[in-house]
C-alpha cells in the first residue's frame, strides 16, 4: 500500500466487498422495509481487552467464542450475540462478516440526531484496537479506502463513533482515533462528520 489510502475497494451487488476476507456471521437480519445505509459507525474492539491478533473477535462474531477461556469473556460475553459488517485488523487486513445490505448487530441502543435504532440504517466498522492504544497507519489506509467505496455505493451522508450515538454507554473508537486523518484521507467534506463539525449538522429525524 502506498499514498494516503489503500488500493480502492468496491462493493458488489449483494453488499459484499470482494477484496475482503469473508467470514459470514449468523448474527444479522434484514433491514426494515425501505431502510438503506446512510450512516457509518466506527468502533474499536479487542478480545481479550488490549490484546491484538488472536481469534477472539472472529469467534465472537461467529458465535463460537469459548467463554471459559478468559475471565472477561465469562463475565461479559456469555450468551451475547453480536456482529459488525467489517473488521480492520492491525495490519490493515479487511474482514467482512455481514453484507452491507443486511442489518448487523453492532450499535445497540443508539440515536443519531433523533433517529433511533441505528443498526437499521448504518454500516458498522470495527477497528482492532482499544481506547488506550493508537491505531496503525495501515488501519487508516484501509478505513479510508473502505469509506470511499461505501460512500460511492450507498447514500451515506454521515460518519459517527459508537460513543457519539450511544453517549454514556460506549466510549469507542476512543481518544486515539484521528477523525481529521480519516476525513483527509477519505477526501470527505465537513458535512459527513456532524459530531466533529456541528455547524453542518442540520439534521432531523425523517
Amino acid at each position: 500500500m502506498s499514498g494516503p489510502s489503500a488500493a480502492p475497494f468496491a462493493v458488489d451487488a449483494h453488499g459484499w466487498v470482494p477484496a475482503a476476507h469473508r467470514l459470514p456471521s449468523p448474527n444479522f437480519e434484514a433491514r426494515p422495509a425501505g431502510a438503506v445505509p446512510s450512516l457509518i459507525v466506527v468502533h474499536n474492539i479487542s478480545l481479550p481487552p488490549d490484546t491484538f491478533g488472536g481469534p477472539g473477535i472472529t469467534d465472537l462474531f461467529l458465535d463460537r467464542l469459548d467463554c471459559d477461556a478468559h475471565p472477561f469473556y465469562d463475565a461479559n460475553l456469555r450468551g451475547v450475540r453480536v456482529s459488525s459488517h467489517f473488521v480492520i485488523r492491525r495490519d490493515g487486513v479487511l474482514e467482512q462478516y455481514v453484507s452491507c445490505d443486511e442489518r448487523a448487530w453492532h450499535a445497540g441502543l443508539s440515536n443519531f440526531f433523533g433517529r433511533e435504532r441505528c443498526n437499521d440504517f448504518s454500516i458498522g466498522i470495527e477497528l482492532e484496537g482499544s481506547d488506550t492504544t493508537a491505531f496503525e497507519a495501515a488501519q487508516y489506509r484501509t478505513l479510508a479506502a473502505l469509506v470511499q467505496a461505501l460512500v460511492a455505493r450507498y447514500p451515506v451522508d454521515g460518519l459517527a463513533g459508537h460513543s457519539d450515538i450511544a453517549p454514556g454507554r460506549k466510549t469507542d473508537p476512543g481518544p486515539h482515533f484521528d477523525w481529521a486523518r480519516l476525513q483527509r484521507d477519505a477526501q470527505l467534506a465537513d458535512s459527513y462528520f456532524p459530531y466533529r463539525h456541528p455547524r453542518d449538522a442540520q439534521r432531523a429525524a425523517p
